[in-house]
C-alpha cells in the first residue's frame, strides 16, 4: 500500500513539523514561572486560611474560659451562702466547660503546627522562585543569543533558507544558461555540417519516430500484463487496465454496510479533507489492490484510471465503514486521497 502508507507519513510528519515550528522556548519558561508564581499564591491563601480557623477557635476557647471562671467564682459564692446544692450545680456545669476546652486546646495546637509548615513551604516556594526568576533570564538571553548566532552564521555561510532559496534560484538559471549555450553550439555545429538539411522527419530511417514507437510499444506491453494477470487471478487488475481491456469500467464489489465494528479487528482511515472512518479489517486486499493501480496510474500518468481509483476507494470505505464523530481523537491507521484529488495533487504530496 505504497500510495496511502506514504500519505499517512506525510500527515504525520507535517503535525510533527508544525508543533516543532510553534513551540517557543522562552514562553515555555514563562508559563512555568507563572505557574510556580500560582502555586506560592495557593500556599499564601491556605496559610490565611489555616491561621483564620486558629484564631477562631483560640476565641472560642478564650469565651469557655471566662465561663469557666464564673462558674467556678459562682459555686464558691454559693458555699459561702450555705447553699450547697446551687454550688454543685455551678461545679458541674464548669466541668462541662473543661471538656469542651480540653478538647480545644491539641486542636489549637494542630492547626498552629500546620500553619508553620505552610509557611515553610512558603519561604521554599519563595526562595525557589527567586533561583528560578534568574534562571528562566539567563536562559532566555542564551536562547535569543543562540538564535541570533545561528541566523547570522547561516546568512554569512548562505545556508539560511532565504539565501538557500537566493542560491538555489542563481544555480537553476547557471543551468539554463549552459542548456541554451550548448544548444546554441550544437544546431550551430548541426547547421554547418548540414544534417538538419537531410533529415527526413516521419521517415523510415527517423530514429526519434523509432524511439516513440518502441516507448508506446513498452506502455501497451504493461497494460496487457497487468490485464492478463487480473484474468489468471495472479492479481488485481488496476482501473487502467480494465478501461483498456473493456468498454466497460471494472468496479469493486458492493459491499454491504455494518452497523458495528470491534476495534480489535478493524482499521481508522483518514480521507483527506472529508472524515475518519471506521472499516473492518477484511477489506484490507480490497485497498492493496486499489492502491496498486493507484500506483500503476501515477506512474502512467492517467488521470482518468486514477480518478477511477479514488472514486472506488471512497465507495469501499464510506460503504463498509462507520464514520467517527468530529471530535474523536482516535489515531488513524490510514489517510488516503479523497475523490476529488488529482493526480498533480498527489504527486505533490508525496514529493
Amino acid at each position: 500500500m505504497s500510495v496511502i502508507k506514504r500519505l499517512s507519513q506525510v500527515f504525520q510528519q507535517k503535525a510533527n513539523a508544525a508543533l516543532d515550528k510553534v513551540e517557543d522556548p522562552t514562553q515555555a519558561l514563562d508559563l512555568s514561572y507563572s505557574k510556580m508564581m500560582e502555586n506560592l499564591q495557593q500556599v499564601r491563601r491556605s496559610i490565611a486560611d489555616v491561621l483564620t480557623s486558629q484564631k477562631r477557635l483560640e476565641a472560642q476557647k478564650s469565651q469557655l474560659d471566662s465561663q469557666y471562671e464564673k462558674l467556678q467564682g459562682q459555686a464558691r459564692q454559693a458555699l459561702q451562702q450555705g447553699q450547697e446544692d446551687l454550688a454543685k450545680t455551678a461545679l458541674t456545669r464548669a466541668q462541662g466547660l473543661k471538656g469542651q476546652i480540653d478538647a480545644l486546646v491539641p486542636q489549637i495546637d494542630q492547626l498552629r503546627t500546620q500553619e508553620q509548615a505552610l509557611e515553610d513551604t512558603g519561604r521554599k516556594l519563595q526562595a525557589k522562585l527567586e533561583v528560578f526568576r534568574t534562571q528562566r533570564e539567563t536562559m532566555k538571553a542564551q536562547y535569543t543569543a543562540a538564535k541570533a548566532s545561528t541566523e547570522a552564521v547561516e546568512n554569512l555561510s548562505g545556508m539560511s533558507e532565504h539565501m538557500t532559496d537566493v542560491n538555489m534560484m542563481m544555480d537553476r538559471a547557471q543551468d539554463k544558461i549552459s542548456q541554451l549555450q550548448a544548444r546554441a553550439s550544437a544546431v550551430g555545429e548541426l547547421s554547418d555540417s548540414g544534417v538538419l538539411d537531410s533529415l527526413t522527419i516521419g521517415s523510415k530511417s527517423d530514429d526519434i519516430e523509432a524511439q516513440l514507437k518502441l516507448g508506446t510499444s513498452s506502455s501497451s506491453v504493461d497494460y496487457e500484463l497487468e490485464a492478463m494477470k487480473a484474468e489468471l487471478g495472479l492479481g488485481a487488475a488496476p482501473p487502467a487496465v480494465a478501461n483498456k481491456t473493456s468498454n466497460e469500467p471494472k468496479s469493486l464489489p458492493i459491499v454491504e454496510p455494518v452497523k458495528e465494528i470491534a476495534a480489535g479487528e478493524s482499521l481508522v482511515i483518514r480521507i483527506t479533507g472529508d472524515a475518519l472512518y471506521r472499516v473492518p479489517a477484511t477489506i484490507k486486499p480490497a485497498l492493496d489492490a486499489i492502491d496498486t493501480a493507484m500506483d500503476t496510474a501515477i506512474t502512467h500518468n492517467d488521470e482518468k484510471a486514477f480518478a477511477n481509483c479514488a472514486d472506488q476507494l471512497y465507495t469501499l470505505i464510506v460503504s463498509s465503514g462507520l464514520k467517527l464523530d468530529d471530535a474523536d481523537m482516535t489515531n488513524s491507521d490510514l489517510v488516503v486521497p479523497n475523490r476529488d484529488m488529482t493526480i498533480e495533487d498527489a504527486k505533490d504530496i508525496m514529493e
